[in-house]
């Protein structure tokens, strides 16, 4: 099986995977920063699950057009959603499809969880799994500082991120692309998170505040470090996904 490819707004680069049953189920993937696009294995295994899956690339990375973070990628997401309500075409065989959803589900990890929890509140949108995701970018990873993490991405993954030193540097502010700052977009109801006491990249204390002021679900590991969403590939974590969806 191999992963078809679409665009939103004209501007955002998709890969997706129909369900292998008839749905209107949908579950949009929103992957960490850096990253090597694409998961063909997770794709296939919620398509087999009955799931339309689609895992756009954000503006400004990899085959997607734009300078990432002009925007913010909650921005993109929200794109993403506006565009599954229109016809979905297929840029190899030109194939439309109708989705017409009537469930969509947001799953992010990393740097992808607050584009997942800054849509929560989307009516359009049923309910948000988070791995490790970062909750307050002026909390500063034990490992990855975001002076490091933007020199790093520019010198590792060249062209893959494309994006000036000024919107990579509104990270630091705390009022960009930030859920604990804007407690107005999220949906605490709809909302669970996944993460680990011994995760260094995203310190879980920041992410424990946040669930117990919100009253957020979620399940908190003793060990496993920075998760990702890869882990929806054991039975132990598809269960809690469906079971939340249930």
């Amino acid at each position: 099986m191999y992963l078809l490819r679409t665009r939103f707004k004209k501007e955002i680069v998709c890969e997706f995977l129909p369900p292998a049953r008839k749905s209107n189920k949908v579950i949009i993937l929103c992957g960490g920063v850096p990253s090597m696009p694409g998961n063909k294995k997770l794709a296939e295994f919620l398509s087999e699950k009955g799931f339309w899956v689609f895992n756009p690339r954000y503006r400004g990375s990899w085959e997607s057009d734009g300078n990432f973070l002009e925007k913010s990628p909650e921005i993109d997401i929200r794109d993403v959603i506006d565009g599954l309500f229109e016809k979905i075409v297929s840029i190899y065989d030109g194939i439309e499809y109708d989705i017409k959803p009537k469930k969509i589900y947001l799953i992010g990890s990393s740097f992808g969880g607050p584009a997942v929890i800054l849509n929560s509140k989307d009516e359009r949108v049923t309910k948000v799994f988070a791995f490790s995701p970062v909750i307050d970018w002026s909390v500063e990873s034990k490992t990855e500082s975001i002076d490091w993490l933007g020199e790093f991405t520019k010198q590792a993954f060249g062209n893959g991120y494309r994006f000036s030193d000024k919107d990579w540097n509104k990270l630091k502010t705390g009022k960009f692309y930030n859920p604990i700052s804007f407690p107005d977009k999220i949906d605490p109801k709809k909302v669970f998170i996944v993460y680990s006491k011994d995760d260094e990249v995203v310190p879980f204390g920041s992410t424990k505040d946040f669930i117990n002021k919100n009253s957020c679900k979620s399940l908190l590991l003793n060990k496993g470090g920075h998760l990702s969403t890869s882990l929806l590939l054991k039975a132990r974590f598809y269960n809690i996904f469906s079971n939340l969806i249930k």
